[in-house]
């Protein structure tokens, strides 16, 4: 079997869409992931994560021949990393994935082949792989392309957003970016920009910080209008007449791996220099365990009046609203922290886009809604909008589900 012309080392949310957009282009790709059952499940043409259009999209390219997966990386012209990067101790990104990835394709790398990250990654990590390559192969100095293009999806429309999006292509040095943004532009309609790679890098993260900076905002507005008695979204709405303003909503939150993550990336590097940043991620993850605690003192108000503990709803688990996504959840963390300072109480979780859960029992959503005394509403999901309310249900709204 020929080798294929691209390699994506990293099956996850965001490189199975592209190694599967590729693929429908007729191009060949390899998909490298260490999951055996991630490998084991692409190569049934079947799919491990919830992504609208992305089963069809996957069945196809496998059943064409175009699409294909294993544990270790094969040669190939052009590799793309897109595995994680978490934190070490206090916050601190970890490259350690992006380098193994890295290391993997050493001994297969030739003159003119082509490397792009796509993992959010701290400032400087493409040219720090640059020289892990350089020391290991010299004499590939200066002979291969070295790129980073980070994706910029929003889950859910994930293969739409993919192909129209802008991209920002930062490469090592001119060449680079001139190779990057030709290979581009064979699978993305949205306008391509150039930069270097350390702008790219920053680009990235720049975009998910300042989200998480207005978001605290809507988030800080909502405590402070909890202790003034005010209404948070009646005001929102109100000062976002303004032909000027353009506050966002509050939620129990931020969550996700970019919103609620990326920020650290600056913070970790530049922590003097990144104040509002630094105190926004403060104010956001805050938000979480106030939420945690009006729902203690709502059990605790109701046990006292009614002589008995009180049956609560806790609608919601994703990180935001209509899509099976957990990672980072506010609202998983929220649910945790109630259960851990009341195991023995009498609980109903609700997250309509899953089945089911490792660690917590599912309930629907209607049988929640009837027979709860308190109705947390943790996540702004489709399906909570049409619940009927009676007017003895106790009800905490954290994400304007009943604004």
């Amino acid at each position: 079997m020929k080798n294929p012309e691209v390699v994506m080392i990293g099956l996850g949310y965001i490189g199975l869409p592209t190694a599967a957009l590729i693929a429908q282009n007729k191009v060949e790709v390899f998909g490298v992931d260490i999951n055996p059952k991630v490998v084991e499940t692409v190569n049934k043409g079947e799919i491990h994560i919830v992504e609208p259009e992305l089963d069809q999209a996957v069945a196809k390219a496998v059943e064409n021949g175009f699409l294909r997966a294993g544990i270790n990386p094969v040669a190939s012209d052009t590799y793309i990393i897109v595995v994680p990067t978490p934190f070490k101790g206090k916050n601190e990104p970890d490259i350690s994935f992006v380098e193994s990835a890295t290391r993997g394709i050493l001994p297969l790398l030739k003159e003119g082949d082509l490397y792009i990250i796509e993992s959010t990654s701290p400032i400087g990590t493409t040219e720090k792989m640059r020289d892990l390559i350089y020391e290991a192969r010299p004499e590939l100095k200066d002979k291969i392309y070295m790129a980073y293009c980070p994706e910029r999806v929003l889950p859910g429309n994930v293969m739409y957003e993919l192909v129209h999006n802008d991209r920002v292509i930062g490469g090592i040095d001119d060449e680079s970016t001139n190779k990057a943004l030709t290979f581009y532009k064979r699978f993305v309609n949205g306008e391509l920009h150039r930069t270097n790679s350390r702008t790219a890098e920053m680009c990235k993260l720049v975009e998910n910080s300042s989200r998480d900076v207005q978001i605290a905002f809507a988030n800080e507005l909502s405590l402070i209008c909890d202790k003034a008695d005010i209404n948070v979204w009646e005001l929102i709405n109100l000062a976002n007449k303004h032909p000027r303003v353009n506050i966002l909503q509050p939620g129990s939150g931020v969550g996700g791996h970019c919103i609620a993550v990326d920020p650290y990336f600056i913070v970790s590097d530049y922590p003097m220099e990144s104040q509002i940043i630094g105190t926004a991620r403060n104010v956001n993850n805050y938000k979480s365990f106030w939420c945690a605690e009006k729902i203690q003192n709502a059990k605790l108000k109701f046990e006292l009046e009614n002589r008995r503990k009180p049956k609560v709803a806790l609608m919601g688990l994703a990180f935001k609203p209509n899509i099976d996504d957990l990672r980072e959840s506010p609202a998983k963390y929220i649910v945790n922290k109630v259960l851990q300072n009341d195991s023995n109480g009498d609980y109903f979780i609700v997250e309509p886009n899953i089945e089911k859960h490792n660690v917590f029992k599912l309930t629907g959503v209607n049988e929640a809604a009837e027979n709860a005394d308190i109705i947390v509403f943790l996540v702004a999901h489709e399906e909570f909008k049409n619940i009927e309310l009676s007017s003895d249900k106790l009800v905490l709204d954290f994400c304007g589900v009943i604004k």
